[in-house]
């Protein structure tokens, strides 16, 4: 009889809560549905750029499914440019091939497949040089998203113990009482983004430090560069946490908002090939700060990216967490109007 008393009870809380309910019944199917697509997408075709050949080797490797260009003249730069897998050179007898490997699963597959195709076409496959353009020949793919992960871990619990903070701030009073005062509304999110924006600095020093000097993850650019970018990527997070937060009334809804804004934005941070996905699911990636964070840490630390070659993802983040912050202070209007 007890056992059935606390089920009805329990029953009753699930019924008058429609956030947890479709968090039960409607998020998990969110979140499949995207894994859904995202899964099922084609890997885009291996395009390589031949100069100095014949037309035996250009068939040969369209034959072996690339998507070849016959070229005169080609540069380093212009593959980076033309986001171009390999570039193999020919010149008398002897073959080069620069590849971008800015994923190593592309730059062996182009491997594998030139090898298959000349080797269908020549008596005696030529030895090739091989040069690279990101990493060399022992680059993992945890190196090219192993960044990534930095950024991501920073955002996480950046986003979830600034929300849970303010959140008890809110629930134990202590916001209202603030609020009863003549303290401005810009003034008490300013103060709340700075003072748990120092904690949230100290902590994104931690991590970088840690996982560049102890995890010894792949670091090209400048330290600093990794830095500033993190700290955006916490002050995002910051943000948005502190946004959130004003929909949730206890922890547990807080920690909800994690399969509805935090997953999705993992498919999108280059962990999964964003080139072969369809252009509709691009398009969701790119209105998800994560994208750009992680846009920014690769190129830093993977590809040796300068700022001007980041300015533009750091500028992103910054906007989304100018607009999160002017969110923030018009939220405050349904506890006080000032």
């Amino acid at each position: 009889m007890r056992i059935a008393s606390l089920v009805t009870r329990i029953t009753q809380q699930m019924r008058r809560d429609p956030r947890t309910l479709a968090l039960f019944f409607l998020a998990p199917l969110l979140i499949l549905t995207l894994m859904y697509f995202i899964f099922d997408t084609e890997a885009s075709d291996l395009k390589i750029v031949v100069t100095g050949s014949d037309e035996t080797i250009v068939k040969a490797l369209k034959k072996a499914d690339f998507q070849v260009t016959a070229a005169e003249e080609f540069s380093q730069e212009k593959m980076i440019e033309k986001d171009t897998d390999g570039w193999l050179h020919v010149e008398n007898g002897k073959m080069k091939l620069t590849l971008l490997n800015d994923e190593p699963t592309r730059a062996k597959a182009v491997q594998m497949q030139m090898m298959q195709g000349l080797q269908g076409s020549e008596k005696n496959t030529p030895s090739i040089e091989e040069k690279y353009v990101y990493g060399d020949a022992n680059t993992k793919g945890f190196d090219t998203f192993s960044p990534m992960l930095v950024s991501f871990f920073v955002f996480f619990f950046v986003f979830l113990i600034a929300g849970i903070a303010l959140l008890k701030e809110r629930t134990s009073g202590t916001l209202e009482r603030l609020l009863a005062t003549p303290i401005k509304r810009y003034e008490i999110v300013a103060g709340y983004v700075i003072g748990y924006g120092l904690f949230a600095l100290i902590q994104t020093i931690i991590v970088v430090l840690y996982a560049v000097n102890v995890l010894d993850i792949v670091l090209v650019g400048s330290i600093w560069l990794v830095l500033l970018t993190n700290i955006l990527v916490a002050l995002v997070a910051l943000s948005l946490g502190t946004l959130l937060s004003s929909f949730a009334t206890s922890e547990f809804q807080m920690v909800q908002f994690i399969p509805l804004v935090i997953v999705p934005q993992v498919f999108f941070t280059g962990i999964f090939p964003l080139d072969g996905m369809s252009d509709w699911l691009q398009k969701i990636g790119k209105v998800m700060p994560l994208y750009y964070a992680s846009d920014a840490m690769n190129g830093i630390m993977y590809k040796g990216f300068t700022f001007n070659e980041v300015l533009l993802d750091l500028l992103i983040l910054l906007a989304f967490a100018i607009v999160f912050i002017t969110i923030n202070i018009i939220s405050l209007k349904k506890y006080r109007a000032l």
